[in-house]
């Protein structure tokens, strides 16, 4: 591929975290909104969490059509589909119908489920290998960074008296905005390019027959949801409920806290993904991570007090940046030609992982929300996360080095 097309694709790769980003705004924003949501709704808070948690379920089986779209068609019409997809989800949230809400939450996780895939697909094609787990990061970084605005931002406008329908209007009709700006600036990909691509000879699914049967692949997707749980689930759906709930914060206060884990993503994803490419080695830098994010989760039980709910919320967002380190693993573990295919299997298995746990701490945990002892609840639902984690460590010992250092030794 030449210099100058390269460096379209590196455009491209621009708008596609203008997607990215607005995936995470629109993914978080619900958490801050409950009250005017079940409102607006006519539900319960219980049952507007399952609606909300809905959007897993197609963002995770839709990353596995991510990915053969992008193999098969590339980026162009793929990337224009999911944008546009996830624009309509919202602005069907104007709807006060709680049927019509579950559309547009699954049609939200559906279009989101392109937003990664597609820029890690552009990236891949925009940068060289030893910058790809820091572009990768950065991409990343700007989606907690929506995330964190999702929270940060929308939280004080709620509170401030905005209209959640104003809210999802703007939302919905900047995404479809986005959607058409992504369709003119990426590159077409010419049927000479196309010819020579492997992946456009196999079948749809053979493609994800290759990623799949490698068991590298289901690992480094286990890791990833083990890791990327804690804040899908509890920073950017229950952390302000619990907060409030349980540790007695005001809104404004548990919505700050809660961002915190997002805004963490926003300095953890470059840096994990920098440091991993500079030093040549995956392995070590995941588990640090992980570690890091045990350790405050642990200071929030045991010393509480030691410093401020926002810093340990913070803390924890850095070290689960990790989670993003195996999908670098994913794509040096599986041939050049299902890029697309890796990144979307990888998805699904990760947000496979954030749908089974979901329901489990919905069940036990948040069920529980203000009916019991509110310390132990509060400590008891860390050390369910606790677990993942650690579970997440044991399994990475089981995961292959793809690090340029560890290829090098396996050279010489």
């Amino acid at each position: 591929m030449s210099d100058s097309l390269k460096k379209f694709y590196v455009i491209a790769w621009v708008f596609g975290l203008i997607f990215y980003f607005l995936d995470y705004v629109i993914r978080s924003a619900p958490a801050v909104m409950l009250p005017q949501l079940s409102g607006h709704f006519n539900t319960n808070n219980l049952d507007l969490v399952w609606m909300i948690g809905t959007y897993y379920y197609t963002y995770s089986t839709c990353s596995l059509l991510a990915g053969i779209a992008l193999d098969k068609f590339g980026g162009k019409k793929s990337l224009f589909a999911g944008t546009f997809i996830l624009g309509i989800g919202a602005l069907l949230f104007l709807v006060s119908s709680e049927f019509v809400g579950i559309t547009g939450r699954l049609l939200q996780g559906a279009g989101c489920a392109f937003a990664f895939p597609g820029c890690v697909y552009l990236a891949s094609k925009g940068f060289s290998s030893k910058s790809l787990a820091t572009a990768i990061g950065f991409t990343q970084c700007l989606g907690m960074l929506g995330g964190a605005s999702g929270q940060f931002l929308v939280g004080p406008w709620i509170e401030s008296g905005m209209e959640i329908d104003t809210f999802w209007l703007w939302s919905g009709i900047f995404t479809v905005v986005t959607a058409f700006a992504l369709y003119f600036v990426t590159p077409k990909e010419n049927s000479e390019e196309n010819s020579n691509d492997v992946s456009k000879k196999l079948g749809y699914f053979e493609t994800y027959k290759i990623v799949f049967k490698n068991p590298q692949s289901w690992l480094c997707g286990i890791i990833s949801g083990l890791l990327f749980a804690p804040t899908t689930v509890f920073a950017m759906t229950w952390a302000v409920a619990f907060l409030e709930k349980d540790k007695g914060f005001e809104f404004h206060n548990a919505a700050v806290a809660s961002g915190m884990v997002a805004f963490g993503w926003v300095f953890g994803c470059p840096i994990l993904g920098f440091i991993t490419d500079k030093i040549g080695r995956r392995k070590p830098v995941l588990v640090a991570g992980a570690l890091l994010m045990i350790l405050s989760l642990l200071q929030m039980i045991v010393v509480p007090d030691l410093y401020d709910a926002k810093i340990s919320m913070f803390i924890l967002g850095l070290g689960s940046g990790a989670a993003m380190i195996p999908y670098s693993v994913i794509k040096e573990t599986n041939p050049d030609f299902v890029k697309g295919s890796s990144t979307g299997a990888i998805n699904f298995i990760t947000f496979g992982v954030t749908t089974i746990l979901n329901p489990v701490f919905s069940r036990f945990f948040g069920s529980t929300l203000g009916n019991t002892n509110a310390v132990s609840h509060f400590s008891n639902s860390l050390f369910f996360w606790i677990g993942g984690i650690v579970l997440a460590i044991f399994i990475s010992f089981m995961l292959k080095e793809t690090g340029e250092k560890r290829m090098e030794v396996e050279i010489k």
